[in-house]
């Protein structure tokens, strides 16, 4: 094959291409992954780029799988690294016009995550764990407008309060799902060096107070995980009577609770299927100055009472 040959038939296949009605294409870049999308079929034409932005496409931003397949960085808590986010997220929510229906991101602020709740009211999955620049305001939006939400995710957010629980669960009927674990407040040596210390010392104290408003305002939830919250029995009985639909509760790192605590919350008769606090607490976390023969105690024989 001759030199003008290769090129009349690399020219016929990219007419092809070219050629291609807007449905096809669409059909064809349905099939892409997020990645795929964004950094290939994107910067191969115009006519595709446009394609790319079609509502159709992004009824979906979930970006969990890529921060879980990475080792978490001090970059993720940086301003910079919000400001992409919080770029991604706009733009989704341009191309949706108005269809989005899940997001699952982390490191978003209150800029993006308002611009998105006025604008889609459709959302029903909303996952935006460690955004340490969400605050109630944000969240009064979206409780404004997003009263199809039936899974959120708010977990490592310490700026958003117990309030705001209250105004979600009045505003969103059909809320299923909610996801509200903190970090590690017992052992934060996995978290140094990465997350700002400031915000590890951050972290919300009125564990009864979410609880109430969780059991008062949120009784149709049927999963929920407050994983290190620190919760006491009398927030783990508003839980159990006010949440009659529970099926899942986790419960890890909720170190204030005993085991006859979740037994006075009645649970197990309630068929929930409850995963345990049990989690080693060293004493040394505690103030043993009252009874320090319990600290010489435990380094002699490595006691474990707390676990449940």
């Amino acid at each position: 094959m001759n030199k003008d040959e290769t090129t009349t038939e690399s020219a016929h296949h990219n007419s092809d291409w070219a050629e291609l009605t807007h449905e096809c294409l669409i059909n064809i870049l349905s099939r892409l992954t997020l990645e795929e999308l964004w950094k290939g079929a994107m910067a191969v034409c115009k006519p595709w780029m446009e394609a790319c932005k079609d509502p159709s496409l992004h009824k979906v931003l979930d970006l969990e799988r890529y921060f879980e397949s990475s080792t978490e960085s001090t970059r993720w808590w940086s301003p910079e690294f919000e400001r992409k986010i919080d770029g991604i997220l706009k733009s989704v929510v341009d191309w949706s016009d108005g269809s989005l229906l899940v997001i699952r991101v982390r490191h978003c602020s209150d800029r993006s995550l308002i611009y998105a709740a006025q604008r889609c009211p459709k959302i029903e999955v909303l996952s935006i764990k460690s955004s340490q620049n969400v605050s109630d305001t944000a969240m009064i939006e979206v409780a404004k407008h997003c009263a199809k939400l039936k899974e959120l995710d708010i977990s490592f957010c310490h700026e958003i309060s117990h309030e705001s629980l209250t105004l979600l669960g009045n505003n969103c009927p059909e809320l299923k799902i909610l996801k509200r674990n903190f970090m590690n407040w017992m052992d934060s040596s996995q978290h140094n060096g990465i997350v700002p210390n400031e915000y590890l010392d951050a972290l919300p104290q009125d564990g009864d107070n979410e609880a109430a408003a969780i059991a008062k305002y949120m009784p149709g939830l049927e999963v929920l995980e407050i994983r290190f919250l620190k919760l006491t029995g009398k927030g783990l009985i508003m839980i159990s009577e006010g949440c009659l639909n529970l099926q899942y509760l986790d419960l890890y790192g909720c170190a204030n609770l005993t085991s006859r605590d979740i037994s006075n919350a009645s649970l197990n008769s309630k068929n929930v299927t409850v995963k345990k606090p049990n989690f080693y607490i060293p004493r040394s976390v505690y103030h043993t100055e009252r009874y320090g023969h319990w600290r010489l105690y435990d380094e002699r024989f490595q006691t474990d009472v707390f676990r449940i």
